[in-house]
């Protein structure tokens, strides 16, 4: 998609950032909870911290990669306010830190490294996995995505050199201009590694415990995006729950295109241990 292209797209309201000062930004919030419950989504926070950190560039680069640390959790109930400061911004590359603050409380900071495209001197990736049912032959599934993207998990257990792995094919149903369709997808590859990791120990562990008798969360959340792509396309979302010890589970993934593109990778580093106690019991699931 061209620049010109992206012009002629419309951003979501909910990556519709209002600007209140000097690259300060409020962010908009859904009317409904992601997880059922007053806890903003690491994934939406991600997706409107990429949003911020464009809208203080102009668009002028691509952003490359972005982590986030989630230091608190956010509510629905007030406003969230991103804060960009430049760290550089050269001709090729630019780097932000974005700072999340709800109530006058430091929520999540992010860093993202953004450049110029620059033509290939050269170009090779991974191949994309193997027997992997195409779109149309799947049914859309529940799936932590952002609204109105269509997710078509792939049914049955897989696992490779000793993990749980899961593939699902996601698409939205309008082209949009970059910087939002990379917040879109980011949104999709947050919120199910957690579930992920507990499928080989569900005699001892069940994600619907979330909340009430296991604390869990996203500690962490890195996307790198290595190409373009245009997110009405189907893009296979693969996740793999790599490690589960010490009360902590770590993933990674990557996403392609149909015909075998990269255009995404990501890690993250959640929590997931006993509560003491009942966390809370009025969660709706």
């Amino acid at each position: 998609m061209t620049a010109e292209d992206d012009s002629l797209q419309r951003i979501p309201p909910l990556l519709e950032l209002t600007e209140i000062g000097k690259q300060t930004y409020r962010v908009p919030q859904p009317s409904e909870s992601a997880e059922g419950r007053d806890v903003v989504f690491s994934g939406q926070l991600m997706g409107q911290m990429l949003m911020a950190s464009d809208a203080a560039a102009d668009g002028a680069k691509d952003v490359r990669s972005v982590h986030a640390v989630f230091a608190r959790a956010g509510s629905y109930s007030s406003d969230i306010e991103l804060q960009v400061e430049s760290m550089h911004a050269g001709r090729t590359w630019a780097s932000d830190t974005v700072t999340a603050i709800q109530d006058g409380r430091l929520l999540s900071r992010a860093l993202v490294l953004l450049n110029a495209l620059d033509a290939d001197l050269m170009r090779h990736g991974p191949e994309m996995p193997v027997g992997v049912p195409e779109p149309d032959a799947l049914q859309p599934g529940t799936w932590l995505s952002f609204p109105r993207a269509e997710v078509r998990p792939v049914p049955g257990e897989s696992s490779e050199r000793g993990v749980p792995v899961e593939y699902a094919w996601h698409r939205f149903p309008d082209s949009l201009p970059h910087a939002a369709a990379q917040a879109v997808l980011l949104w999709a590859t947050c919120g199910n590694s957690i579930a992920l990791a507990m499928r080989p120990h569900r005699d001892r562990v069940n994600i619907h415990d979330a909340h009430r008798t296991l604390s869990t969360g996203v500690i962490a959340h890195t996307m790198h995006f290595v190409d373009r792509f245009d997110v009405a396309d189907w893009l296979l979302i693969v996740t793999e729950a790599v490690s589960a010890a010490g009360g902590r589970v770590h993933s990674t993934g990557s996403v392609f295109t149909d015909d075998g593109r990269l255009v995404a990778a990501f890690h993250q580093d959640s929590m997931a241990r006993a509560a003491g106690q009942a966390l809370d019991p009025k969660r709706s699931m």
